[in-house]
């Protein structure tokens, strides 16, 4: 079962001690899920970060209150990144320009980062109206984006310069007086770090393995036909292998817990629990955004819409590529997703 040592999580810009020279902070995200964990190690005469939270005004106050509290003034000299992701990137140019710190991630991470972070849009491409078609967004909705800016990267997240420490699955890595092995996982982001000390009990997850809920794990326009379920299913089974009931995992979101087994058991059940009920739903013919009641068992609103559909999409994917459904387009694109006789 899973257990928590801490009840509450650290006030924003205090941190909780997890383990010698492991510090738990925790920022404000603008956002449903309403924070991300970042962690610092203790390198003696500076810090490591791990994630950074998103660029905004009151984000960049509770650094300044962090550095000088918590940090003690000393300076960051590196900056891990677990994903790409803006909640875990966006402050991390704002922290290398300061102190002049060290980046390191994945080499994926980092491409996507930069990429992304480059990529400004001021209208939806004419490649995400035709997602959002044929996963059959409401009309409505897609009318109202197609005259929104949609969401940049840059607008939450400081610049990357040129420049950063690649690490790789089977690589150790030195940080905190501990070595780390590194292993990474796939299907939330690609080639998402997760670190287990060889030293003590600690494993820095990120969002690849989170305590209460199960990571989004979606098909976006820039790779429409993508199956992020395999990858993410056979991640799983792959660091389920390493899990041990004693580990301290300290997760991107959510509070850090012990009994990573059966963790692991529950992130992959829930997918498969999730593809057997849409099976039976998929019994008549569908369209993605018919299969959030069997995918979710609970309404998706306005502010879980768009996560709801790429989730469904990924669903979608994985059964189609798997040969299990069909799948043609309908008179106005929305792709009719049903179960093969």
């Amino acid at each position: 079962m899973l257990k928590t040592p801490w009840d509450t999580p650290p006030a924003h810009g205090e941190s909780v001690t997890v383990a010698d020279g492991v510090l738990w902070l925790r920022l404000p995200l603008p956002m449903a899920l309403d924070h991300v964990n970042v962690y610092a190690i203790d390198e003696g005469d500076s810090w490591s970060i791990v994630d950074t939270g998103v660029r905004t005004r009151k984000t960049i106050a509770l650094w300044e209150q962090i550095l000088s509290g918590p940090l003690q003034g000393k300076p960051v000299s590196r900056v891990i990144l677990t994903h790409h992701h803006p909640d875990h990137i966006g402050m991390a140019g704002w922290l290398m320009e300061r102190f002049g710190a060290e980046l390191i991630m994945s080499r994926t991470s980092w491409l996507m980062a930069r990429m992304l972070l480059l990529d400004i849009e001021e209208r939806p491409t004419a490649q995400a109206v035709t997602f959002w078609t044929r996963a059959g967004m409401d009309p409505a909705i897609i009318e109202a984006r197609i005259n929104d800016r949609p969401f940049n990267f840059s607008d939450v997240c400081a610049p990357i310069p040129v420049g950063y420490t690649r690490i790789k699955q089977g690589d150790t890595f030195s940080a905190g007086g501990r070595t780390w092995d590194v292993h990474t996982g796939n299907g939330h982001a690609p080639e998402h770090l997760t670190l287990w000390s060889r030293d003590d009990n600690l494993v820095i997850a990120g969002d690849q393995i989170i305590s209460s809920i199960s990571p989004n794990i979606g098909v976006y326009p820039t790779e429409p036909e993508a199956d992020p379920l395999s990858d993410w299913l056979e991640s799983c089974e792959r660091l389920a292998k390493l899990a041990r009931k004693d580990h301290l995992v300290l997760s991107g979101h959510k509070l850090p817990f012990t009994g990573l087994p059966h963790r692991m058991e529950q992130l992959s059940e829930n997918h498969h629990g999730a593809l057997k009920r849409l099976r039976q739903h998929l019994s008549e013919p569908r369209i993605a955004s018919d299969c959030f009641t069997p995918l979710f068992k609970r309404k998706v609103d306005s502010g879980t819409y768009g996560h709801a559909l790429v989730e469904a999409v990924a669903h979608l994917n994985h059964l189609h590529q798997a040969g299990e459904v069909t799948r043609i387009a309908r008179a106005d694109g929305a792709w009719v997703w049903q179960m093969k006789d």
